[in-house]
C-alpha cells in the first residue's frame, strides 16, 4: 500500500507544462501555512516529537525502497493509533493554535460583523493610571505583583480560580492587595473594566522554550495567560522591582510609566504604540529603550 502510494505521488508529482495564477496563489497559500505550522511547532513541545517523526519516516522510506515487507505491514496498521495518539498527546498544543488562529479575526476584518462605533469602552484612562502609580509605587518596595486586564476574551474560568470581589480600580487598593503577608497577595488580580472582580488567581504557565530562564513563575503565568488569551498583564518583579507587559504570549520586560501607559491605552483602543513588531528572544526587547541594563 505505501509503495503504491509513493510511486503514484511521484509519478504526478512532476511540474505542470505552464502556471496559472491560480498555482501561484496556491502556493502562496500553502507557504503561509506551512510557515505558521513551522514556528507553531518550535515554540512548544511538538518540535521534539516532530524531530522522532522524521527519523521514523526516514525509517520507512527505506523499508519502502527495500521492500521491507514487515515494517511497512507494522506500519500500515498502526497508522492510524499513531495519529490519534498524537491528537491526544498534542491537545493542549491544538487547542492553543485553534484560540490564537480564531483571536485573529481574518473574517471579521474583512466584513464587519459589530458596530464599532457604540463599543463600550473596556476601561477608562482612569484605571490605567491607578494601575501605573500601583505598579511603580510596589516597584520601588520590590513588592511582586500581577494584574491581569481583560478584553474581548472572557477570563472567567480564571475568575473561578480565585476569590471573587468587586471593586473601583485604585492604586491605594491594588498596593493593599499584593502587600506581604496579607490573605489576597499571593496570585493575579482580574481587572475587568474599570473594576476589579478577582484575586488570587491561578493562571496558566507558558512552556515556551524561548522564555529566558530568569523569569521566575509570575513572569511564566503572565506570558501563560496571554498565550491563550488577549488579556494584557502587568508584572511587578519581586526580586528587581521591575515592571513588565505581557501580550499576544510576549513580554516586554524594565518599561518605564509612560510606555506601560501606552500600551495599556493602545491595547484598549486595539492599536499599537509603536510601529514596528516586538520580537521575543529568551524573554527579551532588542529594543534597547526596554532593556534591562
Amino acid at each position: 500500500m505505501l509503495k503504491s502510494i509513493f510511486e503514484k505521488y511521484l509519478t504526478i508529482g512532476s511540474l505542470p507544462t505552464r502556471i496559472t495564477p491560480i498555482d501561484i496563489l496556491e502556493i502562496l497559500i500553502i507557504a503561509f501555512v506551512l510557515y505558521h505550522i513551522i514556528i507553531w511547532v518550535k515554540q512548544t513541545r511538538a518540535w521534539i516529537v516532530v524531530k522522532g517523526l522524521i527519523v521514523i519516516l526516514f525509517v520507512i522510506l527505506i523499508a519502502v525502497i527495500l521492500e521491507m515487507r514487515a515494517i511497512l505491514w507494522i506500519f500500515e496498521n498502526s497508522i492510524q493509533i499513531i495519529i490519534t495518539a498524537l491528537i491526544v498527546v498534542f491537545q493542549p498544543e491544538l487547542r492553543k493554535a485553534l484560540e490564537q488562529l480564531g483571536r485573529k479575526n481574518y473574517i471579521a476584518s474583512l466584513i464587519p460583523f459589530e458596530d464599532t462605533k457604540g463599543k463600550e469602552q473596556k476601561y477608562s484612562e482612569r484605571t490605567v493610571n491607578e494601575i501605573v502609580k500601583a505598579a511603580y509605587e510596589m516597584g520601588k518596595s520590590k513588592t511582586g505583583a500581577l494584574i491581569v486586564m481583560e478584553r474581548e476574551v472572557a477570563l472567567n474560568e480564571f475568575e473561578r480560580t480565585g476569590i471573587a470581589l468587586d471593586s473601583l480600580v485604585s492604586s491605594q487598593l491594588l498596593i493593599n492587595i499584593f502587600e506581604h503577608n496579607t490573605p489576597l497577595h499571593d496570585g493575579a488580580v482580574i481587572v475587568r473594566g474599570d473594576r476589579i472582580t478577582a484575586a488570587t488567581c491561578y493562571l496558566p504557565l507558558s512552556d515556551n522554550m524561548e522564555l529566558s530562564k530568569e523569569l521566575g513563575t509570575r513572569h511564566r503565568a503572565a506570558v501563560g495567560i496571554s498565550e491563550v488569551t488577549d488579556s494584557i498583564t502587568v508584572i511587578v518583579s519581586e526580586e528587581t522591582g521591575k515592571v513588565s507587559i505581557a501580550l499576544e504570549g510576549e513580554i516586554i520586560r524594565a518599561v518605564d510609566g509612560e510606555t506601560l501607559k501606552k500600551y495599556l491605552l493602545a491595547a484598549e483602543n486595539d492599536t499599537k504604540p509603536v510601529k514596528r513588531k516586538i520580537k521575543l528572544w529568551k524573554g527579551r526587547r532588542k529594543d534597547e529603550r526596554t532593556s534591562d541594563k
